[in-house]
């Protein structure tokens, strides 16, 4: 019984947590605390996101051993955050669709989701793409001199 209580005390919590979701953000503080959730959300609930942020500092910090020149580490930069911002808009795809029709499957909604992944998909390969050609012969270089 005090399972089911709590269950119903973590419902009302969370509605009263989201009562003005729908609300636009009055002043700039609030538009950076509800980004910055956004970013917490998608850390601490998305796998994927979190491998991407990983494997993104692995790739920048090995770009600053090798010393690469600031342009090639700005491309770095931007491919990995362009990979990140994929990975959050596909969250949030998924969100809205699961808002938008529940639990009930429709084909539309499995394409919607698809075409996210796989947006992300194409950007996380042509990340790899773009590391290795920008890392890989500077580490040739520095491991064979």
């Amino acid at each position: 019984m005090a399972e089911g209580r709590e269950s119903i005390d973590q419902q009302l919590r969370t509605k009263v947590r989201r009562l003005g979701a729908w609300q636009v953000a009055g002043d700039l503080p609030a538009s950076f605390r509800y980004a910055a959730q956004g970013l917490i959300y998608g850390f601490a609930s998305q796998r994927n996101f979190r491998i991407h942020v990983v494997m993104g500092a692995v790739v920048f910090a090995l770009g600053v051993w090798l010393q690469l020149p600031t342009a090639q580490l700005a491309v770095l930069v931007l491919t990995v955050a362009a990979v990140l911002v994929l990975e959050l808009l596909n969250t949030a795809t998924e969100a809205v669709v699961d808002l938008a029709i529940g639990r009930r499957f429709h084909p539309l909604a499995r394409i919607a989701k698809d075409c996210a992944a796989a947006a992300v998909l194409v950007a996380a390969l042509s990340s790899v793409l773009i590391a290795g050609l920008l890392l890989l012969p500077p580490l040739m270089a520095r491991l064979s001199g």
